[in-house]
């Protein structure tokens, strides 16, 4: 398992190794994969510009709560980022390959996960307020 984690970081920074199998798929597909890549990564810079947000302007809700806020919201962001890169390998693989699309949690995980930092965010301010 971490050999396999290993390999798969290591396509992130080898592109030249994804082009090097398969046959070459219409190029429109690869650029359509490299701007969902790109979407992902600005995902990835909102959260974060949300995370710091929450930490320095919501100076008046709880310390403790506001921390935990914000490091959602950060380490959702860098999960981003990384998860941008990842599937960006993986969707070029599978068009070379010819196979399925892959399928992934992310998405569902992520909407859930900043739904809930928004409700714990207008909880707080109404309580607070």
């Amino acid at each position: 398992m971490i050999r396999q984690a290993r390999d798969a970081v290591r396509l992130w920074f080898s592109p030249h190794r994804v082009r090097a199998e398969g046959t070459v798929p219409d190029y429109r597909f690869s650029l359509a994969n490299e701007r969902t890549m790109l979407a992902w990564l600005r995902t990835g810079l909102a959260l974060l510009a949300g995370g710091i947000a929450v930490d320095q302007f919501l100076t008046d809700l709880p310390g403790p709560f506001r921390a935990a806020v914000a490091v959602v919201l950060l380490a959702a962001g860098g999960l981003c980022a990384i998860r941008a890169v990842n599937h960006w390998v993986r969707v070029e693989q599978a068009m070379r390959r010819g196979e399925d699309l892959p399928a992934g949690r992310f998405p569902a995980l992520l909407a859930v996960t900043t739904a809930l930092a928004a409700v714990a965010v207008i909880v707080a301010v109404l309580v607070g307020g």
